[in-house]
Parts: C-alpha cells; sequence; structure tokens
C-alpha cells in the first residue's frame, strides 16, 4: 500500500493534470482513430489481392471494380488517419506543455520563498536543473504517455485481435512473443532506472560549475584558475556523456528487439 508521502506526490500531479485533462481525452480519442485506420487497412488490403487481383471469390478472374472501391476506401482511411494523427499531436502538445508550464511557475515561486540555507542544502545549479531539465523531462513523460503508450497498447492488442480473426494459429505465435516483449521492457528499465539517478546528479554538478564560474568569472582570471576550471569542467562532463549513453545504449538494444519479437 503506497505510503503517504507517494499518496501526497500523486495528489500534487493530479491537481496540474486534471487542469487539461480535456486536452488529452482529445488526443487519446484522436489516437484511437489513427490506430484504428492502420489497424483495418492490411485487411483492405487483403481483399484487393484475394478478391481483386487473384479473383478467389470469382473463380480467378480479377475484379478492377472491387480493386478502385477498395482502393478509394483506403485513400479515405489514410487521409482520416493521418487528420486523427496530426491533431493528436496538436492536443498532446497542448497537454504537455500547459501542465509543464503550470508546474515551472508553481516551482519557481516556491523556490523564492527558500531561506538560504535551503538554497546552499539544494545548491544553485540543483535548483536550475528542477526548473528547466527536470519540469522538461515531466513534459515529454506526459506527451510520450498519452501518445506513445495508447498507441503502442492498441497497436500490440489491436494486432493480435485482427491476427487471430486471419488465422488462429497465427494469432497464437504472435501472442507468446508477448510476454518476451513485456520481459524485455522489465529488463531493460530494470538496467537503465538506476543510471537516471546518476545522470540527474552529473547534471546537476554540470550546472554548478556552469553557475560558479559565470559569477566568479573575475576571480578566476584575477586567479589564473582559467586551466583548472577548464579540467574541472569537462572531467564533470564527461562523466555525464559517459552516463547519457549507457542509457541510450540500453535502449538502443531494447527497440530493435522489440521489434524483432513483434
Amino acid at each position: 500500500m503506497p505510503n503517504t508521502s507517494e499518496n501526497e506526490r500523486k495528489n500534487k500531479m493530479w491537481k496540474y493534470v486534471k487542469r487539461y485533462l480535456h486536452f488529452a481525452v482529445l488526443a487519446a480519442i484522436f489516437m484511437v482513430g489513427e490506430v484504428l485506420m492502420d489497424l483495418i487497412q492490411p485487411g483492405i488490403m487483403s481483399r484487393i489481392v484475394d478478391e481483386g487481383v487473384l479473383g478467389l471469390d470469382n473463380g480467378g478472374v480479377s475484379n478492377l471494380n472491387l480493386i478502385w472501391v477498395l482502393g478509394f476506401q483506403m485513400i479515405g482511411l489514410v487521409l482520416f488517419g493521418g487528420l486523427c494523427g496530426s491533431l493528436n499531436n496538436v492536443f498532446v502538445h497542448m497537454t504537455g506543455q500547459n501542465i509543464g508550464n503550470e508546474i515551472r511557475k508553481d516551482c519557481f515561486g516556491r523556490i523564492m520563498t527558500f531561506s538560504f540555507p535551503q538554497i546552499d542544502k539544494f545548491s544553485t545549479g540543483s535548483l536550475v536543473t528542477r526548473v528547466t531539465n527536470d519540469i522538461t523531462q515531466v513534459q515529454n513523460f506526459v506527451s510520450q504517455f498519452v501518445r506513445g503508450m495508447i498507441r503502442t497498447s492498441m497497436l500490440m492488442f489491436g494486432s493480435i485481435f485482427f491476427m487471430f480473426r486471419l488465422n488462429r494459429d497465427f494469432g497464437l505465435i504472435v501472442l507468446c512473443a508477448f510476454p518476451l516483449i513485456l520481459g524485455c521492457l522489465a529488463f531493460c528499465l530494470t538496467k537503465a532506472n538506476p543510471l537516471f539517478t546518476k545522470l540527474q546528479t552529473h547534471l546537476d554538478t554540470i550546472n554548478s560549475i556552469l553557475q560558479e564560474d559565470i559569477s566568479g568569472i573575475r576571480i578566476i582570471k584575477a586567479c589564473v584558475r582559467e586551466i583548472y576550471e577548464k579540467i574541472r569542467f569537462g572531467k564533470a562532463n564527461d562523466d555525464l556523456i559517459k552516463t547519457q549513453l549507457k542509457v541510450l545504449v540500453i535502449f538502443a538494444f531494447m527497440n530493435p528487439i522489440i521489434n524483432a519479437l513483434m
């Protein structure tokens, strides 16, 4: 059972989400429309080949009229799916950007109430990271959840459903790949999760060094400490890049494996 602090965090996040929930719902509806158009098209293409070109239900005689009718249907579905995809992108960005905007304003207002010991505890670089990078990550997460999660889930379960309609045996084969996909996702996320904490720490360090060097540039030049500061910043930047590359390598392997399983 989640503890009190987790519930408080969820309630605080929900406070921002519910203001723009209508945008998220509209984005989800248009995403459903786009995915449905993608799932219907293979069935129509199958009819064009089997009934129109090969004429399997007409004694092997092609049916040009059917090809034209189904072809125009496919064009209409593609156009409607494209429209749904465009509107989905619009409402996804409106949801993510507005939520990020509200969080960023409240976060900055909260920082303005900090005492000097609190500012020293968090450090200026860490606070800059919270207001900029962290909130941007929240925006991206909201956008990816509304668009990516719904699209991936519908494509996966919709594909399995249509596979069963076309061929039960082939549908069972696709269904067997589902646990493997979940296992691959769980393994990659487990490996990457500890690296995100390190990534956050390295980013805080870079922002702190940059803030210190800019504010104290006159002293650094007066004491001829430019080379030392370059080395210090370079080391922090190298640590950040190494951690980022580890995360990117994990996800670089994850996507091809999932595509191969699907």
